[in-house]
C-alpha cells in the first residue's frame, strides 16, 4: 500500500484537497461526499472572490468545465488511494457533447456527479453533470491523459 494510502483517512465526506493538487484559487471543489464503482459526488462552492466570476457574481461557462475536470481528479485520487496507490495527475484533453443548460453564481451550493465510463492506454473518458438546487446546469463528456498510467487496465 502506498504511503499516502497509509496515512489518509478515507472516511466519506473527505476534502478535496487531499486529493486534487490544486489549491485556491483555482480550486474549485471542496469535498468528496460519495463515491462507488469508479463514479462519486463532489461539492463545490465559488468565493465570492473567484476568478471564473463576473463582476455581478455570474460564473463563466468555462467554470462549470472546470469542476467536470476538478470532480473527475477527485474520484479519481480517492480510488487510488483505495487501491494503495499514489494519487495520479492527470490533464483534460478533449471535451464532447458539452452542454451548458444554466448558469451558476459565486456562494451557490453545487453538486458534481462524474463517473469514469473507460480507460485504456493512459486515457480516462468520464461523463458528469454539475447541478444547482437539484437541476443539471452542465454536462459533458471529458476525456483525460492520466500520467504514467499506461496499463491498459481500468483505473
Amino acid at each position: 500500500m502506498g504511503d499516502a494510502a497509509m496515512t489518509t483517512d478515507l472516511t466519506l465526506p473527505m476534502p478535496a484537497r487531499l486529493l486534487i493538487p490544486h489549491r485556491p484559487p483555482m480550486q474549485l471543489v471542496e469535498r468528496l461526499l460519495s463515491y462507488g464503482d469508479q463514479a462519486g459526488e463532489v461539492e463545490a462552492l465559488f468565493p465570492a472572490e473567484s476568478l471564473l466570476a463576473a463582476a455581478d457574481g455570474t460564473l463563466d461557462g468555462v467554470a462549470l468545465v472546470e469542476l467536470l475536470a476538478q470532480g473527475y481528479a477527485v474520484i479519481k485520487g480517492y480510488d487510488d488511494l483505495l487501491q494503495g496507490k499514489e494519487i495520479s495527475k492527470g490533464y483534460l484533453v478533449g471535451l464532447r457533447k458539452l452542454r451548458l443548460t444554466g448558469t451558476a453564481r459565486v456562494r451557490e451550493r453545487l453538486l458534481v456527479r462524474i463517473r469514469t465510463v473507460g480507460s485504456f492506454e493512459g486515457f480516462a473518458v468520464a461523463e458528469g453533470e454539475v447541478e444547482r438546487d437539484g437541476v443539471a446546469i452542465a454536462s459533458g463528456t471529458l476525456k483525460l491523459w492520466i500520467v504514467g498510467d499506461a496499463t491498459g487496465e481500468a483505473s
